[in-house]
């Protein structure tokens, strides 16, 4: 999963899916709220892939589903 991310990176991958998923959001309109393709998240959350999220999409991913970012983050460094 992921081989080219770091172990925080794919943390904070599968913390923003599971809260995604929890919310009942799609990654269709997870991506089309940040104003993205409609693959975006698809492609983020995909194991073969090594795409990521920067600052600014977590930023947004939190207001968009009524969370903070730290929410994202894991209680210790990795």
């Amino acid at each position: 999963m992921h081989d080219s991310l770091t172990e925080i990176e794919k943390y904070i991958i599968q913390k923003v899916k599971e809260i995604r998923e929890e919310r009942g959001v799609t990654q269709e309109d997870l991506s089309l709220e940040l104003g993205k393709g409609s693959s975006f998240i698809a492609h983020i959350e995909a194991p073969s892939k090594t795409a990521k999220y920067n600052i600014k999409h977590l930023n947004d991913i939190a207001r968009i589903l009524k969370c903070s970012p730290k929410d994202f983050w894991p209680d210790k460094a990795y």
